[in-house]
């Protein structure tokens, strides 16, 4: 089961936010390129980026950071936050990403998705944002007015073969993960699952290594892994 250590992207800056919420943000660092490559020596195999300010504008605002950030390390990255448009996504796989995130485009212009997974196949990843089991969108500020489920069902038709399940109440929190509920979105997808959301303890990892066989294939931490909550190696090692 693959780790991605998350770097989520405000004003240039390294933050975490809870549940969502752009007014609670911790700020850990000015330099994301340089958290990159901490993570990287670490043993960090794929870092997940966020580019927060583009998640509430549908506009890239960090591109010139994730450059950065690309230089800075030899491993994979994906990219979400604001990509509404297929140049957004040519652009990103130019400079280097591997992978780019959509997730109010699923729910707001499916054939867009639809149409970027034809071109650009396993580059392309959903991420499913939900509050209490509803989808989220615009950087979790409005809700998109879709059971999570129905959205995840929808996904493997579209020729999407990963998606990134983040419950946003636990997102932050430091309170555990509902496997359950993530499993539930594997299932009902049929496709790769990633969990993101209140991954806090190694005993997380060790339950969504556990459901493996549902379709979850990764956990993204975030704030745990900044707080020193998680310790690194020890989140590796029960995922191997």
């Amino acid at each position: 089961m693959l780790i991605l250590p998350a770097i989520d992207i405000l004003d240039g800056m390294c933050v975490r936010l809870t549940q969502g919420d752009f007014k609670k943000n911790l700020k850990y660092s000015y330099y994301p390129d340089e958290t990159a490559t901490e993570l990287e020596e670490a043993g960090a195999e794929f870092l997940h980026v966020v580019d927060l300010d583009g998640a509430k504008t549908g506009t890239l605002a960090n591109i010139f950071v994730i450059k950065r950030i690309i230089d800075s390390v030899n491993i994979p990255i994906e990219v979400g936050g604001g990509i509404r448009k297929m140049s957004d996504i040519e652009n990103l796989l130019d400079i280097g990403i591997n992978r780019v995130i959509l997730g109010s485009a699923a729910v707001e212009n499916p054939a867009f998705v639809e149409e970027a997974a034809k071109n650009f196949g396993d580059s392309i990843v959903v991420g499913i944002d939900a509050r209490e089991g509803i989808v989220a969108v615009h950087g979790w500020a409005d809700s998109g007015k879709m059971d999570a489920k129905d959205l995840a069902a929808r996904i493997g038709d579209y020729g999407v073969s990963t998606i990134i399940y983040t419950d946003i109440a636990r997102d932050g929190m430091l309170g555990g993960i509902n496997v359950d509920r993530i499993a539930e979105i594997a299932q009902s997808s049929g496709v790769d699952v990633i969990a993101s959301g209140g991954v806090s303890s190694v005993e997380d990892i060790r339950k969504l290594k556990a459901r493996e066989e549902d379709g979850i294939v990764g956990a993204i931490i975030g704030k745990a892994l900044y707080e020193g909550v998680i310790d690194f190696k020890d989140a590796l090692k029960a995922a191997e």
